[in-house]
């Protein structure tokens, strides 16, 4: 029951264990883990693509991420306002460095869904069927799971400073609480059980871990529902951001997600100033922990 579990959250935690000192070896270790999860998504997309009756589930799919996406934007923006009048916080009103940098980023963002289209045509038009894709795309979550353990385990971040920054972590379980709160009011409308509704609202902006998690337990379909839910939070989140962080930066940057460490924060750092980094930093970090906890867990309970 809990071997799903086990295999998510297993090579995260191995990963973060090890210690790395040579530099060389983390820059391949970045470019393998950027190169796994746009492959991981094209397999993702090959499964939708080769799944049966795909044309006839795209609307009820559609309809779904868009229930998700809404409900779950206003609950993070609810939790994430409270949260912001119990511990206001400052940012700098610092201008854009730029648009075209900020149109980079992006269209960027757009880049997920273009792997997983890419994918979807070669299963649906060129590929035969393919039996070994789900294994294949467990291995490599479980590589790239270990290798972003690395990854986090070497950054040059102070795992106690990280958790000693009340605003960060304040805004994680924020959007954490907020989330687990979309899913049980998701709960009698979604067709599943209410643990696997949980574990839908609990990838927190990271596409590429829910997709396949979510896809591997639930079936291609549910997959591509929570990849699409997790990269839309994406994009949105690089449209909010310099609108929201002047006034409310908890909101800015909690509902970026796990991605507020990584790929939204240089809008952050651009649009919020200096200040606002180090939390982005430790909001990130502790959802992208808490992502592959809660769907592990909750998946396991099926």
């Amino acid at each position: 029951m809990l071997t799903g579990a086990l295999l998510i959250l297993a090579p995260l935690f191995l990963g973060f264990a090890l210690s790395l000192e040579n530099r060389r070896a983390m820059t391949v270790i970045h470019y393998t883990v950027e190169g796994l999860v746009y492959f991981i998504l094209a397999l993702l997309g090959l499964g939708l693509g080769q799944m049966e009756g795909l044309a006839s589930q795209l609307g009820g799919m559609a309809l779904q991420v868009l229930v998700l996406v809404v409900v779950l934007f206003g609950a993070n923006m609810l939790g994430l306002w409270l949260f912001h009048r119990w511990q206001p916080m400052a940012a700098e009103q610092a201008p854009m460095e730029g648009s075209k940098g900020y149109g980079r980023l992006f269209m960027a963002g757009l880049k997920p869904l273009m792997a997983v289209l890419v994918g979807l045509l070669a299963g649906y038009y060129l590929l035969p069927k393919l039996p070994l894709v789900e294994d294949v795309a467990t291995w490599a979550l479980m590589l790239l799971l270990f290798l972003i353990g690395l990854q986090l385990r070497n950054a040059g971040l102070s795992l106690r400073k990280l958790l000693m920054n009340r605003q960060g972590v304040g805004i994680a379980l924020a959007l954490t609480l907020s989330s687990l709160l979309a899913g049980a009011v998701l709960i009698p409308f979604m067709a599943l059980p209410w643990h696997d509704v949980l574990a839908l609202t609990s990838g927190f902006g990271w596409y590429s871990l829910s997709g396949i998690v979510i896809g591997d337990a639930l079936g291609p379909a549910w997959g591509g529902v929570a990849f699409l839910n997790d990269v839309l939070r994406e994009i949105i989140a690089l449209a909010i951001i310099p609108v929201l962080i002047g006034s409310r930066p908890a909101m800015a940057i909690g509902y970026g997600g796990a991605t507020a460490m990584d790929f939204t924060l240089p809008v952050i750092r651009s649009s919020g100033g200096l200040a606002c980094v180090p939390v982005a930093i430790a909001s990130g970090f502790m959802l992208s922990f808490l992502s592959p906890v809660f769907m592990g867990v909750f998946l396991s309970l099926g």
